[in-house]
């Protein structure tokens, strides 16, 4: 099982510059590289201090001049901002300035924050059914001349221009409930999963999912699947506390992002009081003391071996948190030290 770091720029404080997310950025990806992670995952999102990536092309092109062996991917665009002709050009652009490093992780989206900004009066439901006619437009038009008439884009015969420098660039889809799992199998696409805070159940039922759909497609080779999940090591049983409270009051941000109901003021939620963050016990620092991979070295290795024998190829830590920068690499760095070896 190899490693990946899904990280995004992210801030709470408006007086920290978005020039200093940028060098934090490019010292954690940095980190990993050196350290021998497959790949950096930065994924798309609008009008939001909470994750902040307009254009994940944009950072992943930045890490590229930074970097010189590790992957750079997507986690992901949201499928329905995209036209098929602008994404494919993107994407290729990225891969060539990158040297041949981009993996191209697509989803359906998640805020309907974003929708409501975005495309007004989409759902789940059409941005899945976007998501669908996308992908294979986009790998057809790197093939090149390449005319599309669909449900939600029509265009003349068209390539990519420029070309990909891989011949066969990796496409990831995000999926979770069979449909999404079948579809990635079918298109030849990798699969990312995350079972957000729901735990080890969930984590289980998302790869059984998958080998469903591996099953149902005899015809198509076994592609890659990721598990994406929040992981934090940590060096006493005291900072093990202390990060699940801060990944508690993290959770319960994010929860309050999904039901989209509270006051924003210049990209920043409202902060939820005590009271609010009780009614959500599914956050609660014990659930995500549980549910979550936080914990000292050898806790931490146990989890993710488990998660090695269920068949998952990478195992990506999500490391998005609002904890300072410094925490995280102190995070990292005990990841890296005690961790990795027992995966060598």
């Amino acid at each position: 099982m190899k490693f990946s770091l899904f990280v995004h720029m992210e801030r709470a404080d408006l007086t920290k510059p978005h020039c200093e997310l940028f060098d934090e950025l490019g010292e954690l990806a940095g980190i990993a590289e050196e350290a021998g992670f497959e790949t950096v995952w930065i994924g798309e999102h609008h009008g939001m201090e909470f994750t902040i990536a307009p254009n994940p092309f944009i950072q992943l092109a930045y890490l590229a001049a930074r970097t010189s062996r590790i992957r750079l991917g997507t986690g992901n665009v949201i499928a329905p901002f995209w036209h098929p002709i602008k994404l494919a050009g993107e994407a290729a652009m990225t891969d060539v300035a990158s040297n041949g490093r981009l993996d191209l992780g697509v989803a359906r989206g998640a805020y309907m924050f974003e929708y409501e900004r975005l495309m007004p009066g989409l759902d789940a439901m059409g941005a899945g059914l976007r998501m669908r006619e996308l992908v294979p437009a986009v790998k057809k038009l790197w093939a090149g001349d390449y005319a599309h008439q669909g449900e939600y884009w029509t265009f003349p015969s068209t390539t990519a221009s420029p070309k990909p420098i891989q011949a066969d660039l990796p496409v990831w889809i995000a999926a979770r409930d069979p449909n999404s799992h079948d579809f990635a199998v079918a298109a030849g696409c990798n699969v990312q999963v995350t079972p957000l805070a729901a735990g080890d159940g969930e984590v289980s039922s998302l790869m059984e999912r998958f080998q469903t759909a591996v099953a149902n497609h005899p015809e198509v080779p076994r592609p890659k699947i990721m598990l994406l999940q929040h992981t934090f090591v940590a060096d006493s049983p005291e900072e093990s506390e202390r990060l699940s409270n801060d990944l508690s009051r993290f959770y319960c941000l994010f929860g309050a992002w999904f039901l989209n109901k509270r006051p924003i003021r210049q990209g920043i939620m409202e902060p939820l009081t005590p009271e609010e963050m009780a009614a959500m016990p599914q956050y609660s620092p014990q659930a995500v003391r549980k549910n979550l991979v936080i914990g000292e070295p050898d806790e931490v290795i146990a989890r993710l071996k488990g998660y090695e024998v269920l068949g998952f190829d990478q195992f990506s830590i999500w490391i998005d948190s609002g904890i300072a920068h410094e925490r995280k690499k102190k995070s990292l760095d005990l990841f890296i030290r005690h961790v990795m070896p027992a995966f060598a």
